[in-house]
């Protein structure tokens, strides 16, 4: 992993050992950055919050330079070996700007370990700064490819246009925010279409189909559509299903500002994420007969569950206003032929049998 001091690779490291691990493959960190403060403490608590391997090495009160660097690289190299692990992840020292001493480092850790990648990691909102360093480090190092972080920002698109046409190298990933999964392959025509405010549909159904819980989906589906209720049980769960595709501004941006969801992509940025945690917390004040049943919940339990959730009555109760539209949308979906036709053929059903999730 090469690039500037800030860049992101760091975190990108970790993120790119997230992936790796959802695909099967057991990946392990080491961090060969001798030179700045903290830097592999950081990658120590990168690794521990995805639960993956790290070696840390020894340092041996040995002084920062080359001989370090190289010595870390191939102890790394030999316990991933002996761990069984498939793939090394080398998180290298960068610096505030482009210097001889650098390039010359990353020239000998590379002759070292021979890597199948080199990923230039770039922060997209520097703009044609990051494109003169990865046209450098290209033309040093040869990089594979290229990791784009911040894309979730204003500034995207620009950037992995003009360093894909200066080193050739594709754009193999993006990071899109700061939680550990917020990090994707990267789709040139996905990319345009949220470029031009269609949207990334595609992606948010790839995300959904690797993080939601399947079978809970569809044993809600069943039960909320075919009338059996929606229960603020239910209510509580779909909170937590939403909360796992990451934040709602995230979600938001990958629909298209056009048709039935004009003016979402814009209404994103004003989205009060702790909405949902307020919300989780009224319901968790409910008894469970409660959450079963909504009917139950008159003036002194709505002060209650108030006072349990450090929230106001007008909040019980727009929740509970929320819940019960809610409620009344499922059955009367359930009443037309909308249930009995996702029973026989899932979402695919509601759009002709050819939409498939994923690539």
């Amino acid at each position: 992993m090469a690039g500037l001091q800030g860049s992101g690779k760091t975190t990108t490291s970790g993120k790119l050992a997230m992936w790796l691990k959802k695909g099967g493959h057991r990946p392990m960190l080491v961090s060969v950055d001798v030179y700045r403060p903290a830097a592999r403490e950081q990658l120590k608590v990168v690794a521990k919050s995805i639960e993956a391997r790290l070696y840390e090495g020894d340092l041996r009160g040995e002084a920062p330079g080359s001989a370090l660097v190289e010595r870390l690289a191939k102890e790394a190299r030999r316990e991933a070996m002996i761990m069984g692990c498939d793939t090394l992840i080398v998180d290298t020292a960068g610096r505030l700007a482009l210097d001889d001493e650098l390039m010359r480092e990353m020239e000998r850790l590379k002759k070292l370990l021979d890597p199948q990648e080199i990923l230039f990691v770039a922060d997209a909102m520097t703009g044609q700064d990051a494109v003169n360093s990865a046209n450098e480090f290209h033309r040093r190092l040869s990089i594979t490819g290229v990791v784009l972080t911040k894309m979730d920002g204003d500034s995207r698109g620009g950037a992995a246009l003009s360093i894909r046409h200066v080193t050739g190298q594709p754009i193999k990933f993006i990071g899109v925010g700061e939680k550990p999964d917020a990090f994707e392959p990267f789709h040139p025509d996905r990319m345009t279409g949220r470029i031009l405010g269609m949207g990334d549909m595609m992606t948010l159904l790839e995300k959904a189909e690797g993080t939601l819980d399947r079978k809970k989906s569809e044993d809600f589906a069943k039960k909320a559509l075919l009338g059996d209720g929606f229960s603020l049980e239910d209510f509580r769960e779909q909170l937590r299903q939403i909360k796992k595709l990451g934040s709602m501004e995230s979600i938001l941006k990958m629909l298209p500002s056009v048709g039935p969801f004009a003016g979402l992509q814009q209404a994103s940025k004003s989205v009060d994420e702790g909405q949902f945690v307020r919300l989780e917390a009224i319901i968790n004040s409910m008894t469970h007969k409660e959450r079963q049943n909504a009917d139950l919940i008159n003036g002194s339990r709505r002060k209650r569950i108030a006072a349990g959730s450090g929230t106001s009555v007008q909040d019980v109760n727009q929740l509970l206003r929320q819940h019960g539209q809610m409620s009344k949308m499922f059955k009367q979906m359930g009443k037309g032929g909308m249930a009995r036709q996702m029973m026989r053929g899932g979402m695919a059903g509601l759009m002709g049998g050819k939409q498939k999730f994923g690539r």
